[in-house]
């Protein structure tokens, strides 16, 4: 599914779950799957790491064609700047790539001058 979304896409999330501290990471990538359940972890497909994900409300509807739930799973990339400093995301960020201070249930979450330029603090 698309990866640049938009806030009718997220109607139904209730939570935002974390199994990484976003306070560590200037941006986390963010997507639109499909999965089976409302709530709990999804299974993971790409390479890489999940840092979190969204969990919907109990009116949340599965889609008519797959009868799958649409949830939002946010991730990393071996090749994302957390884990290469100096690499392709030195500076810019993926477009589908938001500050994880800005994402709350239901909203798509924000590019800040962190997620996109890196962190204000030098690496030693």
């Amino acid at each position: 599914m698309s990866s640049l979304l938009t806030a009718s896409d997220l109607t139904h999330e209730d939570n935002v779950v974390w199994l990484e501290d976003p306070e560590d990471l200037d941006y986390v990538r963010q997507a639109l799957d499909k999965t089976p359940r409302r709530r709990g972890r999804p299974r993971y497909h790409r390479d890489g790491r999940m840092i979190g994900f969204a969990e919907l409300s109990d009116t949340a509807e599965a889609d008519p064609d797959s009868g799958l739930q649409k949830r939002r799973v946010f991730y990393l990339l071996p090749h994302d700047r957390d884990a290469e400093p100096d690499g392709l995301y030195k500076a810019g960020a993926p477009g589908e790539a938001v500050d994880p201070r800005t994402i709350q249930p239901g909203l798509v979450g924000s590019k800040t001058a962190r997620s996109q330029r890196g962190s204000a603090t030098p690496v030693a």
